[in-house]
């Protein structure tokens, strides 16, 4: 028996174009892992996944047509159950076997034929057979259910079918789409599988208007790809259908000269490759007077509306040109172009209609219409938030550049939300942010306050820009910083993947701001001082914030290769100044590379088991209590080496006051070896503790060495 390649294909209707080929994937994903579980496939049988508009299909090779028998053993029950004192089958043992589909007509050789084995303390009785292996027929259809109950599927569509009853579409069909069509196709033969009220076979339809052939007749499995392309002017594969748009997108722009380039966005580069079956780009423009408008706001409709590529020039400037990737390829494509340029006309016309209407007010006439947007039920308005942000940047200004950053972060925090309640961010949500900067500008306000109202929302995403500039830096911070105390402040936590409030981007964004700026404030003071401006409206949710972002820090440092050990140790102390952990971090690492390093760490561990059971313990260290020489001798390193590392603590240089705390090794060996902590005295015990703590103390002012012990 010689294993084949397998094709099946489902023909339906127009897929959800931002889904299809996560679809196309999860379809081909599952139906070959169906397939493996039953042995009907091998861990070596390629699968590749196809997803095209009107089809999700799947090409998996070394498929059999039979699985191979395997051998079964399955544990009955307890000797003493199963056979009576005269080693006959009880009516337990012979139902069981029945069950098992066994012949029992001569019970004595049905027992005769089942093995006996240790069971923990007693014996079992097993039972051994061949289970046959799943047919083609069988093991598809089982595996072509899975696949379609595992897609996927954004919205799920309800339809009926044509049964086979008088009355027609009595069967009703759930599925993300309705579907017209099954083939199955092992080599050359149909697999007769049956799905979504449809029976497989050998055709398929191509391209709505240039197919050559209708039906699309498939002779063999291998086929698949190639006929559907020649027959039917479809390119089945997603990823083929995408580089082939890439390529002619770039050899539009290329063919035009002038240095220009498509707009790259691989997410909207995904979602033309889902609407199109056979891809042909063509060049489009608009009136050039469309260009006074924010090519933020032109590129969006296009992008958003149109699924358009705008065309950018050599100085990254939007030009009046852009590119259409039409699913037709005509003879003659001045038909498609005018369409499409007609199409874009009346959506730039609407852009710029907004935004002239928007610049006949100023931002800060706009400020008093924030009281009439609510921001959150508990918390007020966008205007009382407003409020918020502006006492929060003044506090933040004023430390880190005194009275005139202060009072530009104002300025910037009063407008930074009122293009919210602008016509073209009604229009366009995602704007928000770059519109205002562009009428703060029209309205002749400072290139700093300008770039901060379009600032203060990054970063946006993981790896986005920081603020440009001071100003920009303040507002962010304090508008991520009003948002998580106020949201911690009322309950309303992340859980799970749900995040509306996208609290967990907030914090990172405060950490990269904190971290990459290295700015001199403390983590906890801002989160007091924040929840401060909240008044009553909020309970004191600090502890709970700062334990959230040092999680985020947390995630984020071992995602840039720091070892879960070394972030431990560190941030377990919650180093305020967020800027001094990357030092921290390289200090801990040249520590733990030192010999002396697993040695100390061990210590701090068992200093912190000891001093853990010792509950309240006063550092304070009595000489005339120092009886034993290793103690007398740890307590005199420690006068002469503390100090040292303190100062280089101090100065900053955590590695150099680590490396000088490296040389207690000896002392402190020297100490657990000969000396008992715990002892009978009390004023012996308490003092020894006193000496402990004080060690630990200096030992883990840069990190807790003691998570780096193994």
């Amino acid at each position: 028996m010689t294993p084949e390649n397998l094709l099946v294909e489902l023909f339906v209707e127009e897929l959800p174009p931002k889904a299809l080929k996560k679809l196309g994937d999860a379809f081909a994903g599952v139906l070959a892992e169906q397939l493996r579980a039953l042995g009907l496939a091998s861990a070596e049988s390629v699968v590749t996944a196809y997803a095209s508009p009107r089809r999700l299909a799947a090409h998996i090779s070394q498929v059999w047509c039979k699985a191979g028998d395997k051998a079964v053993q399955q544990k009955l029950m307890p000797v003493a159950v199963g056979l009576n004192a005269a080693g006959e089958a009880t009516p337990a043992l012979l139902k069981r076997l029945q069950a098992l589909g066994a012949d029992v007509s001569d019970p004595a050789a049905a027992v005769a034929a089942l093995r006996r084995a240790p069971d923990g303390k007693a014996e079992a009785l097993f039972y051994d057979s061949l289970q046959a292996g799943t047919t083609l027929d069988t093991g598809l259809q089982k595996a072509l259910e899975e696949a379609i109950a595992k897609l996927p599927i954004p919205k799920v569509m309800s339809y009926q079918l044509e049964s086979d009853c008088v009355l027609p579409g009595w069967t009703s069909v759930n599925f993300v789409r309705p579907a017209h069509g099954l083939v199955a196709l092992h080599g050359s033969t149909v697999v007769p599988v049956k799905v979504l009220g449809l029976r497989a076979g050998n055709t398929t339809h191509g391209h709505r208007f240039e197919a050559a052939a209708c039906p699309v007749l498939l002779q063999d499995a291998d086929s698949y790809e190639a006929t559907l392309e020649t027959d039917g002017a479809v390119i089945a594969s997603f990823a083929r259908r995408k580089a082939e748009v890439a390529r002619q997108l770039a050899k539009a722009a290329a063919d035009l000269g002038g240095g220009v380039q498509p707009i790259e966005d691989d997410a909207l580069l995904d979602e033309v490759t889902a609407l199109v079956e056979r891809p042909n780009v063509l060049v489009c423009e608009f009136e050039a007077e469309f260009l006074a408008v924010p090519q933020e706001c032109l590129i969006l409709t296009m992008k958003a509306n149109q699924k358009y590529f705008p065309l950018l020039g050599a100085d990254g400037r939007l030009t009046n040109r852009f590119l259409v990737v039409s699913n037709i390829r005509p003879t003659d494509p001045t038909a498609v172009i005018g369409g499409n340029e007609r199409v874009v006309r009346p959506r730039l016309a609407d852009a710029k209609f907004f935004f002239d209407q928007d610049r006949k007010k100023t931002l800060a006439s706009r400020v008093a219409g924030l009281d009439k947007v609510v921001y959150h039920n508990k918390l007020g308005s966008q205007g009382e938030r407003v409020e918020r942000v502006r006492a929060i940047a003044r506090a933040i200004g004023q430390q880190l550049g005194g009275a005139v950053l202060a009072g530009q972060a104002d300025q910037a925090a009063l407008l930074a939300k009122s293009d919210l309640v602008t016509d073209m961010v009604g229009e366009f949500p995602e704007l928000q942010g770059t519109m205002g900067r562009y009428y703060a500008l029209n309205d002749g306000l400072a290139l700093d306050v300008a770039d901060a109202i379009e600032d203060h929302y990054k970063p946006r995403f993981a790896g986005d820009a920081l603020p440009r500039n001071a100003v920009g830096l303040v507002v962010a911070l304090a508008d991520k910083l009003e948002t998580l105390v106020g949201m911690f402040g009322i309950g309303n936590l992340p859980t799970g993947d749900k995040d509306p409030f996208a609290l967990r981007r907030h914090a990172l964004g405060v950490v990269r701001m904190l971290v990459e700026k290295d700015l001199p404030l403390n983590l906890g003071d801002l989160a007091t001082a924040v929840a401060a401006v909240f008044g009553d409206k909020i309970a004191d949710a600090t502890p709970a914030l700062t334990s959230f972002i040092y999680d985020r820090f947390a995630g984020a440092l071992r995602e840039q290769g720091f070892s879960a050990q070394e972030v431990d140790a560190v941030l377990v102390l919650q180093p305020q100044r967020l800027g001094d952990v990357a030092k921290r971090l390289a200090a801990v690492r040249a520590f733990a590379a030192l010999p002396e390093a697993p040695a100390l760490a061990a210590a701090n561990k068992r200093i912190g088991n000891i001093l853990k059971k010792a509950l309240e313990v006063d550092p304070h260290v009595s000489e005339l209590l120092l009886k034993e020489a290793a103690e007398i001798a740890l307590y005199m390193t420690m006068k002469d080496i503390v100090p040292k590392a303190n100062a280089q603590f101090d100065a900053g240089d955590y590695t150099a006051s680590l490396q000088t705390l490296a040389a207690l090794r000896a002392p402190v060996d020297a100490f657990f070896d000969s000396v008992m902590v715990n002892a009978e005295e009390p004023d012996l015990r308490l003092n020894r503790q006193g000496l402990l703590k004080s060690l630990q103390g200096a030992m883990n002012r840069v990190a807790d060495l003691s998570r780096l012990a193994a």
